[in-house]
Parts: structure tokens; C-alpha cells; sequence
């Protein structure tokens, strides 16, 4: 060590040059590095929702929900206890239902929940009158209903309603078209069959027909409203108006009422009114004061929470004009929120340290060496995770949290350690590699204690491994290769950053 030590002093450009690829390393794997919220657990459960044409009546949907489920039962193994339903939640209708597919643990299987998951969305293409869209639990959601939801959440909002009934169909053909995503969604569906009724007001009145007149034949008609009660044998009763179902079953018999005029005669409605069959939503949402459509999506496999969002904000820019405001939703939001969150501590993390090693050894320029070993350290996690097929999520960054308080040790022990050589009435180069040298078993212990102990973590053993091994792949990887720079690096940038002159007392 003392060898290769003192050669480096004699080549101290390398030292630099060490640095800066450091620093390169960084911006590029952080980059290439797929981004995530967290993780997915094996959980053993995948979740299906199933949503038909809204009137879909209750017995079709129960029927075509049941077949779905026995259809995993036959085709999933792995599968324990297959649990369905229809019509569940406050905005469900009959319409829609819900299937949960719990599987045997994962010590009893072969396959992966996202190997099952994989194969259970291919199977729903033989039910094309429905909307079939798989899902897996999230491992980490802020409200109860987020970690139910599909991953990617992205938010279309505007003043004008119109105008999000013009853009979503562009929006959701490019979304489905993108090869990030695997299922689309949107909360916003205009799939609810109304008539809408305009009456002519001038023919009205020359008919002598009053427009509420109009408005009471229909609601007596159709509206099922009760008028009255009566009393039977001892029982009350209802008194329902409303005509017989086989003579309001078109839009055409709307048209074949009557209505009296104002001299007794009796005028049918076709004479006076125009209908036009259309579709609205059933129901309409706003979010943040303005009214908005939410656009869910799964990832295709493969892809990344981050890269979802930002397909979604590319398609933004090219189908939504400047009255359209966007935003994140669910898990989505709870993604964008953490990041930003982390990046913060991270950076307060890195003040901090530098303000109380400038306190301790009274001087600004010896901290900002110790400080270097932060960027070796991250090159070495970034790098650890990019072999081992990692992303960048809340693990990995609490990970580099830690590291940095774990590094900046060796480098304490290395510059502490050279100034007491100087003060001793070493030179500048002689105290550095004598302060390293001296420090080298302390740091390698210390060093390969944590490395040997987090090792467990980093290979992923035990239940819910997948997203503790992040946290361990990033101590694991930066702790040793900063551990291997920090003993040459470090020294080197002594000589050239700590001041000349020695320290008083």
C-alpha cells in the first residue's frame, strides 16, 4: 500500500483524473438508470378489473365476471383462493366488478408474481366485450385505495369540458399506441346511452301545447316516480307511474305519445320534439377546481414507473393545447413527491456534514477532501445497480443516504490523521501516505463489517426481498468501491487541497 501509495503521489493527475470519471459515472448511470416509486413485492395477489358497456345489465356482468375467474382457477396453478364480485365500491355499478387472485406463497412455487401476471394478461383477449385490466398491489401507497391502483396516473384538467371530450380520444389512441404501456384506462368514459330531447317551441305554441306539458308526459311516462300509497288486506302499497316496458323501449316510442293541448285535443309528441340518442358520462370529475380525466395505464414489461410519466407528459405536448393543465395522481404523484423529497434530504444531509467537519478541524478547505468521498461512493452505487438490473427508487436512495455518512468516516480518519503527522513535523506528501498507511486496518474493518453485513440485504433473502435489495446493492457496491479510491484518492487530494503552512495550537 505504501508502494503503490507513494507512486501515485508522484503521478497525481491521476488522482484528478479518478474524480472526474467519478463524476461522469454519475451523470451518465444516473440517467441510464430506470426510476421508480418502489419496487413490486411479491405480494401473492394480482388483481383484475373488469368493466362492460354502461346498462350492462347485473345477471351479464355477474355471468361474464364468473367466467373470467374460473378461467384463472383453470389456467393458474399457483393460484390458492380466486375471489370475484360485481357491482363493489361507491362509483361501481353494475357494469363493473372486481376479481382478486391469491396465490400460494412464494416458497411454494416456481413462478413469480410477475411471471403469473405476465401470463394473466394475455388471457383476457378472448373477452372482447369487455375492458379486462389486470393490476399488482403496490408496495408503497399513501391512501388506501392507491396501492389498488394502476401505476401511472396522469391527470388532464381544464375549464372547459368540452374541450377534454375533444382531446381524450387523441390522448388515449396515442397512450395505447405507446409501447410503455400495457393496458389504458380512463376514469372519465362517455359510454352512458341518454336521448336528448329539443322541442319546438314555435310549433308548441301554435298547437297550443305548453312546454312543461311536454315535460310532464315524459316524466309520467318514464320516471317511475312514486305518487301515492294505498292500503291492502292490511299492507301498503306504492303507486308507481310509469308506461309498460315493451311500450318504452325505443327511442321511438318516446315519440309516439300524446300530449293535451290547450283545447282539450290530443297532439303527439313526433310533431313537436327532435331526438338525438348520445352518450355522456355517468359520472364527471374535477380535480383541483378544474374539470378533469384521469388516464391510467399498467407498464408494458420491462419499463419503468418514470419512464410511464414521462411518455405520458411527451404525449401531453403533442396532443393538449395551452388550456390544458396536467398533473399526477395516485401512485404516480406519490413517485414525483418522494424524489423530490429524497433529492432534499440528500443535499441538507451533505451540508451538514460539511459544516461540522469545518467546525471540527477549523478549516473549510479539509472537509471539502473528506467530501470527495461522496462522489466515489456514488459512482460505485450507481454502478452496483446498473449491473445488478436495478432502478432508482426510495430504497436505493435512502441507501445513498446512508452512504454518505458511512464514507465520509474513512475520509475523517485519513485527513485527522495525516494532520497529526504534520504536526509532528512531517512534510505535506510524507504525512499522507504515513496518516493512510497507519489508518488502513482500522478503515478496511470498519469498511468490511458493514459491507459483510449488508450482504444478506443486497442478495435478497427472506420475504419482501425485492425491495430491501436496492438498499443493499447500493451500500454493498459504494461502500466497496469507494473504499478501494478513498485509500489512493484521498492522500492524493491531501497534497494538493490542505493548506501549506502547518497548524498552530
Amino acid at each position: 500500500y505504501r508502494s503503490a501509495l507513494g507512486f501515485l503521489m508522484k503521478n497525481r493527475w491521476l488522482a484528478g483524473a479518478v474524480v472526474c470519471l467519478c463524476i461522469a459515472m454519475i451523470f451518465f448511470f444516473g440517467k441510464a438508470l430506470k426510476s421508480e416509486l418502489a419496487p413490486l413485492e411479491d405480494h401473492s395477489l394480482i388483481r383484475t378489473s373488469v368493466t362492460l358497456p354502461e346498462g350492462t345489465s347485473f345477471d351479464y356482468s355477474q355471468n361474464l365476471v364468473d367466467q373470467v375467474a374460473q378461467l384463472q382457477k383453470d389456467s393458474i396453478p399457483e393460484a390458492r383462493l380466486v375471489f370475484s364480485g360485481v357491482g363493489f365500491g361507491r362509483t361501481a355499478g353494475a357494469n363493473s366488478g372486481s376479481i382478486n387472485m391469491f396465490l400460494v406463497d412464494p416458497s411454494e412455487r416456481a413462478r413469480t408474481q410477475q411471471q403469473i401476471y405476465e401470463k394473466v394478461a394475455k388471457m383476457y383477449k378472448r373477452f372482447p366485450a369487455a375492458r379486462i385490466i389486470p393490476n399488482q398491489e403496490q408496495t408503497i401507497s399513501t391512501s388506501l385505495s392507491a396501492g389498488s391502483q394502476l401505476p401511472v396516473q396522469f391527470v388532464l384538467q381544464n375549464l372547459d369540458f368540452s374541450k377534454i371530450q375533444t382531446a381524450l380520444p387523441k390522448f388515449l389512441d396515442e397512450a395505447r399506441a405507446d409501447p410503455t404501456f400495457g393496458n389504458v384506462d380512463v376514469n372519465l368514459k362517455f359510454n352512458k346511452p341518454e336521448l336528448n330531447i329539443t322541442i319546438d317551441r314555435l310549433k308548441a305554441t301554435d298547437m297550443g301545447v305548453n312546454v312543461s306539458d311536454v315535460s310532464n308526459v315524459l316524466n309520467y311516462a318514464l320516471s317511475g316516480r312514486r305518487y301515492d300509497y294505498f292500503m291492502r288486506n292490511g299492507k301498503q302499497y306504492q303507486v308507481i307511474g310509469q308506461i309498460d316496458r315493451e311500450e318504452r323501449n325505443k327511442p321511438a316510442d318516446i315519440a309516439s305519445l300524446y300530449v293535451r293541448n290547450g283545447f282539450g285535443q290530443l297532439v303527439q309528441l313526433d310533431n313537436l320534439v327532435k331526438i338525438t340518442e348520445n352518450s355522456s358520462p355517468p359520472v364527471l370529475y374535477h380535480f383541483n377546481r378544474y374539470k378533469s380525466a384521469t388516464v391510467s395505464a399498467t407498464l408494458a414489461p420491462g419499463k419503468s414507473l418514470g419512464e410511464g410519466i414521462d411518455a405520458m407528459q411527451r404525449i401531453a405536448k403533442k396532443v393538449l393545447d395551452e388550456s390544458f393543465h396536467t398533473a399526477l395522481s395516485g401512485p404516480s404523484r406519490d413517485f414525483a413527491e418522494s424524489g423530490s423529497n429524497i433529492s432534499f434530504a440528500l443535499i441538507l444531509a451533505l451540508f451538514l456534514i460539511y459544516l461540522i467537519l469545518a467546525a471540527q478541524f477549523e478549516s473549510f478547505r479539509e472537509p471539502l477532501i473528506i467530501m470527495l468521498t461522496v462522489p466515489l461512493a456514488m459512482a460505485g452505487a450507481l454502478l452496483s445497480l446498473w449491473l445488478c438490473n436495478q432502478t432508482l427508487n426510495i430504497f436505493s436512495e435512502i441507501g445513498m443516504i446512508m452512504l454518505v455518512g458511512l464514507v465520509t468516516k474513512n475520509g475523517i480518519l485519513i485527513v485527522e490523521f495525516t494532520n497529526k503527522k504534520r504536526d509532528s513535523g512531517l512534510a505535506k506528501s510524507d504525512a499522507a501516505i504515513e496518516g493512510a498507511a497507519a489508518r488502513l486496518r482500522p478503515i478496511l474493518m470498519t469498511s468490511l463489517a458493514t459491507v459483510f453485513g449488508a450482504l444478506p440485504i443486497a442478495i435478497g433473502m427472506g420475504t419482501g426481498a425485492e425491495s430491501r435489495m436496492p438498499l443493499g446493492i447500493v451500500v454493498v457496491g459504494g461502500l466497496s468501491f469507494a473504499l478501494i479510491l478513498t485509500l489512493f484518492v484521498i492522500p492524493v487530494m491531501y497534497t494538493l487541497i490542505a493548506r501549506k503552512e502547518k497548524r498552530k495550537n
